[in-house]
């Protein structure tokens, strides 16, 4: 047998749990059947009764002392083991899918056991069956799986499916152990891989003039974020790893700016994806910070606002990875965390650390996850969700088709003679033969046809910032790709059409409905589809929560790990529904 770590790496596994959860894909019960069921593999003791060869192929006939019945069989491929095996008067245990041919029991090709009564697991797994059944005996033990924290049932739950004692064991067992088990490994996985290190400074910058001369409230939420934040900042023995996670159009944006306030005087930095993004956050920092804290912005290739050597806020692209002058700041802040990759993260934290000390670092996103899934990656990660809007939205959601297409333009004249603005996304930009939709080069001449002040833009489109700057400012039609999916706020985009909608999943039709109607002006939101009786479609109309599409998208494709960054392609789970499971999930964090 090879070693365990090595059979463990094989299997893509680093946990005993992990190696109980690969439950047997099969069983061979060998114990002597009670009764006699057709289509069904059986076990049976019996007496060889005739025996005779035709066309090289050998007929047995078996007669069962239990049922006193006889059995026919057939062997086809036969070798001088089988005479000598079966030979009149001998006694047998055999097994084999007993079928009826002419009113006649019979079981062809039997295979003779020499011992009886067990059921042996059988694991469809990269192992030879001898290395997982020595791995399974060597690991899966009774006092190893109470050491992992199991209870006695579902201790005796995972025994009654490795080794079981009966068909009871493993067509009776209780599913939700098994989800239980899932949830509370994961969870210990995820503890086990956070590390603490301690804060560069203790932050307790005042915030209250700040949020007393907002010329608004702030929501409960945002509060409650803010608080948590406060306390996190306060403390020089851990450096805080909080994820933000708010709905579309919730308002993020003034906890990063409470944050940097709560920093001074000492400096904060945050990093934004996109310039267009990036001028936003500084635009608005500019608008709403305290007069005495000094702000920067820092961009590629394009002149930057003040002196960020010197400044108390630092706004930029990831340009402020490469900038050698960077001072430390020990408060760093990632907006739309998911569109910077692993490294650029860590890159940002290390130029920012001292020794073993590290900054307080806060990320942000606008892609809601379950709550279930927030509540496990709460181990690896400290998780605040942000699931209402300072203004209530007033988006009506409709699925369309091309009978509708009198009615949109009607809706986008009426759109367009109120000042408000219009987006339409395509899926894709030049002409397919595998898309059943118009490309946005197909569509753009009618639309420019009939509209004044029609901007074009997509993801290959190296101008896009500009042209999505120039259309906030003046422009009447947007035809756009996903491209517009996340950040920019644009005040007057009161309604969206999204062509092929069905094509995209539901957080992404989240993402871009999430244009619309951000100052709560009364807008819409069109689901344009060749498919109008589609399910995911209809019930992404009913509701206008995140937190609750993105439930609903788990019922539709796998969930992803959003701490990864990789929201569509993370761990997967064979037990456990994070839509439906929440119950469970709570239990196993209340053990680990």
């Amino acid at each position: 047998m090879n070693d365990a770590k090595s059979l463990f790496q094989k299997l893509k596994i680093v946990s005993l749990l992990d190696l109980a959860l690969i439950i047997p894909s099969s069983y061979q019960d060998n114990n002597l059947s009670k009764t006699i069921e057709i289509g069904k593999v059986q076990t049976f003791e019996v007496v060889v009764d005739e025996v005779s060869s035709i066309n090289g192929r050998l007929r047995i006939s078996f007669y069962i002392p239990l049922f006193k019945k006889y059995i026919a069989s057939m062997i086809f491929r036969t070798t001088p083991y089988h005479y000598k095996l079966y030979t009149k008067g001998s006694k047998h245990y055999i097994q084999g899918r007993v079928e009826e041919y002419r009113e006649n029991i019979q079981i062809n090709q039997p295979k003779s056991l020499k011992k009886i009564g067990d059921i042996t697991p059988k694991y469809s797994t990269p192992l030879s069956k001898n290395d997982m059944c020595l791995l399974i005996e060597t690991h899966i033990t009774e006092s190893n799986l109470y050491a992992e924290g199991l209870n006695s049932h579902e201790v005796s739950t995972l025994l009654g499916l490795h080794y079981p004692k009966s068909t009871d064991d493993i067509e009776s067992y209780d599913r939700d152990v098994l989800k239980f088990i899932e949830a509370f490994n994961y969870i210990k996985k995820l503890k086990g891989k956070r590390k603490e290190f301690p804060a560069m400074a203790i932050l307790k910058g005042s915030i209250e003039t700040f949020i007393k001369n907002l010329p608004f409230e702030l929501t409960v939420e945002q509060s409650s974020v803010i608080e948590e934040i406060k306390v996190d900042l306060s403390s020089d023995k851990k450096a805080t790893k909080r994820m933000v996670i708010g709905d579309v159009g919730s308002g993020k944006t003034m906890v990063i700016l409470a944050s940097a306030v709560m920093a001074y005087p000492q400096k904060s930095i945050l990093m934004a994806p996109t310039s267009l993004l990036a001028l936003q956050i500084y635009e608005e920092a500019v608008r709403f910070l305290p007069k005495e804290m000094s702000i920067a912005l820092v961009m590629q290739g394009k002149k930057s606002e003040g002196d960020y050597t010197k400044a108390d806020f630092i706004v930029g692209t990831h340009a402020i990875l490469f900038k050698d002058d960077m001072p430390k700041a020990p408060l760093i802040m990632v907006d739309e965390q998911h569109r910077f990759g692993t490294k650029q993260r860590a890159m940002l934290e290390a130029m920012m650390s001292n020794d073993d000390k590290k900054p307080h670092f806060l990320q942000f996103s606008a892609t809601p996850i379950p709550r279930t899934q927030a509540m496990m990656q709460s181990e690896l990660i400290d998780m605040s969700l942000i699931t209402t809007t300072p203004f209530k939205k007033d988006i009506r959601s409709e699925v369309v088709d091309r009978g509708d297409f009198g009615r949109l333009l009607y809706s986008i004249t009426q759109e367009i003679a109120q000042n408000h603005q219009v987006l339409i996304v395509y899926p894709l930009v030049e002409e397919s033969q595998n898309i059943p939709y118009q490309s946005i080069d197909e569509g753009r001449e009618f639309w420019e046809k009939r509209f004044e002040k029609v901007y074009v833009t997509h993801g290959k489109d190296k101008n896009k910032e500009e042209v999505l700057q120039e259309f906030r400012d003046s422009g009447n039609i947007l035809l756009a790709t996903t491209v517009i999916e996340v950040g920019i706020s644009l005040p007057r985009l009161t309604l969206i059409i999204i062509v092929g909608a069905e094509r995209l999943g539901l957080a992404t039709l989240h993402q871009l409905r999430g244009r619309v109607g951000r100052l709560g002006l009364k807008s819409y939101c069109y689901l344009f589809t060749n498919d109008k009786k589609n399910g995911r479609l209809e019930a992404f109309v009913r509701t206008q929560s995140g937190f609750e599409i993105a439930r609903l998208d788990l019922k539709f494709r796998n969930s992803g790990d959003i701490v990864d960054g990789t929201v569509q392609s993370g761990v997967q789970f064979k037990f456990l529904d994070l839509a439906d499971d929440e119950h469970i999930i709570n239990v196993a964090k209340s053990r680990v």
